[in-house]
């Protein structure tokens, strides 16, 4: 009796574990584009500052047009750090029609290469949008001492 218990045992637990590997997970899901939706259309996607000093913020507007059937509606835009601060159009972008996203780097303390994302979502054909800003923040000149004045002498 032990000898078909553990038989039907070991036959059941194979089973299992047969059928679970042997059923493919499902497929992802893609969600469904709107054919009519807003489409971002972007003069350029990456801008780059070139060599710019430490201290005053770099700044660069990137344009785009509507293209699509149906206005843009942007809910938020986020830079990758504190650093990088993006202002985006609060009024839908009418098909046809031009917007600005306002990109604003802080180059105070950054020396060095520029490399920051802005991450616009909204409920365009492409929900989410990456720009990129690059750049070289050149460090502050440093500035000679000025030398002091001789003591006066007494005479």
């Amino acid at each position: 009796m032990k000898k078909v218990f553990f038989s039907l045992l070991c036959l059941s637990l194979g089973t299992v574990a047969f059928a679970q590997t042997a059923t493919p997970p499902p497929a992802p899901v893609a969600p469904a584009v709107d054919p009519n939706a807003g489409v971002f259309k972007f003069k350029e996607t990456t801008h780059d500052y070139g060599e710019v000093p430490e201290g005053p913020t770099a700044e660069t507007d990137f344009e785009f047009k509507n293209t699509g059937k149906s206005p843009i509606v942007i809910s938020e835009a986020h830079g990758s750090c504190g650093c990088t601060v993006p202002k985006w159009p609060q009024e839908p972008i009418m098909p046809g029609k031009k917007g600005l996203i306002h990109v604003t780097y802080n180059t105070q303390g950054r020396q060095g290469p520029i490399s920051k994302d802005v991450t616009i979502n909204s409920n365009a054909q492409q929900k989410t949008m990456v720009l990129h800003i690059t750049g070289t923040v050149k460090p502050k000149p440093v500035e000679a001492a000025t030398p002091a004045p001789p003591p006066a002498q007494k005479g």
